[in-house]
């Protein structure tokens, strides 16, 4: 059985994940949405400088981090939109001297279309963008916009861009964050679409690898351990798989999973294990599938197989099986057939990035066939202390019986 411990304060609980990571490579924290993640991080950074003398050991990206970003909007010409970074931040430590264009660049074209350009003198970032623009009496031609000011969303993507650059410079060692043994990520993708979040999810994966099997000079193993938290439960089923699934040629990491929580909006928290029971964010994975068949409100995309086919091979696998075999037998027989191969053909490693793909009306309503018969198959508990009233009623009521 998972076990549940309470803790307190946010000064405990940061203590507790702190003596985790002393055995393990990474901690996955699942929770709500102002359970308390940001003021977690925080204490997590906060212990580690009263450790060290007022030296931070974490390097974190949370809600702070974004806020370091502002906009210039140039409210009286309305034409250089820039953004402006923050100087007085030791999180742009060494900035200058990083060369960090290239590997943002190289992130960013994984995820979205428009070109930036930081001028270290003045801290500012301005963006570009090719368009097709339509010439009076002629053909259209591509031409560049300058200055643009880029979405919500693009501008997270992008801050996080430079944050993963400068992750792979720490782990490099470079000397402007040498003092750092601690990576501290929370929710990295808001504002951002499940398909982008999907991507990201795996190229953090391969981020974290690396941090856990970091070397130091002399060949010896230099570590860096890492906590990871969300609310999004696509996003961390995900992060899940891709740290779970041993890769070839490279070390399992070593992890601990947890659904963090706040019974009563008081400064006590709980942690819940998630090891050895169907985990959580698989409940609230379906949950959100269930959101995306409503043929009102949600929209199926490819990717949905995907999310589905994944909840499939965790349950099986609780159930000691190695395949979703287990899971479709126990389904509307007379389909098997068909569920099976929809699940194979239309799932896939491969996750579009640049634009999701809708479902065509068959395959709709194929995959609202198989979940139904799913949910209806297997029933799935959720935590005890779970309040109902976080639970959206649509999926409660689906999920309970």
């Amino acid at each position: 059985m998972s076990s549940i411990k309470k803790f307190d304060n946010l000064s405990t609980l940061a203590r507790k994940l702190r003596a985790d990571l002393a055995g393990v490579d990474l901690i996955l924290l699942y929770a709500y949405n102002r359970t308390g993640k940001t003021r977690l991080s925080m204490e997590f950074k906060d212990e580690g400088k009263r450790k060290n003398n007022s030296i931070s050991d974490t390097l974190y990206f949370n809600a702070f981090t974004e806020d370091l970003f502002t906009w210039d909007n140039d409210l009286q010409g309305d034409a250089v939109r820039q953004l402006q970074l923050n100087p007085d931040s030791t999180f742009f430590n060494g900035l200058k001297d990083l060369a960090l264009d290239e590997t943002i660049a190289g992130y960013l074209s994984r995820y979205a279309d428009f070109d930036f350009d930081i001028n270290y003198t003045t801290w500012k970032i301005s963006f570009s963008k090719e368009v097709l623009r339509q010439k009076q009496g002629g053909a259209p031609e591509r031409i560049v916009e300058t200055n643009i000011k880029i979405s919500r969303g693009e501008q997270n993507i992008f801050i996080w861009c430079l944050f993963m650059a400068i992750c792979e410079r720490m782990l490099d060692g470079h000397f402007s964050y040498q003092s750092k043994k601690y990576l501290y990520i929370d929710d990295p993708i808001s504002s951002l679409d499940d398909n982008n979040a999907i991507a990201v999810a795996c190229d953090l994966a391969q981020l974290l690898r690396r941090a856990a099997s970091r070397k130091d000079q002399n060949g010896g193993p230099a570590p860096i351990k890492v906590i990871f938290s969300s609310h999004h439960a696509l996003f961390f089923n995900v992060m899940c798989n891709e740290i779970g699934r041993a890769k070839e040629g490279e070390p399992k990491m070593t992890h601990k999973r947890y659904f963090l929580h706040r019974p009563n909006g008081d400064g006590a928290y709980t942690l819940q294990t998630t090891e050895d029971t169907p985990y959580f964010h698989h409940v609230a994975s379906l949950a959100e599938l269930q959101r995306a068949v409503d043929p009102d409100k949600g929209k199926l995309y490819t990717f949905h197989f995907n999310a589905l086919r994944s909840i499939m091979e965790k349950t099986a696998s609780f159930f000691g099986y190695s395949d979703i075999s287990f899971c479709l037998k126990a389904l509307n027989r007379e389909d098997l057939v068909l569920y099976n191969r929809a699940l194979n053909l239309l799932s896939h490693g491969k996750y579009a990035i640049h634009e999701p793909t809708e479902m065509g009306e068959d395959n709709k309503e194929l995959f609202r066939r198989i979940l139904n018969d799913f949910i209806t198959a297997f029933q799935f508990e959720l935590p005890k202390f779970l309040e109902p009233s976080l639970v959206p009623p649509q999926s409660a009521t689906a999920l309970a019986t």
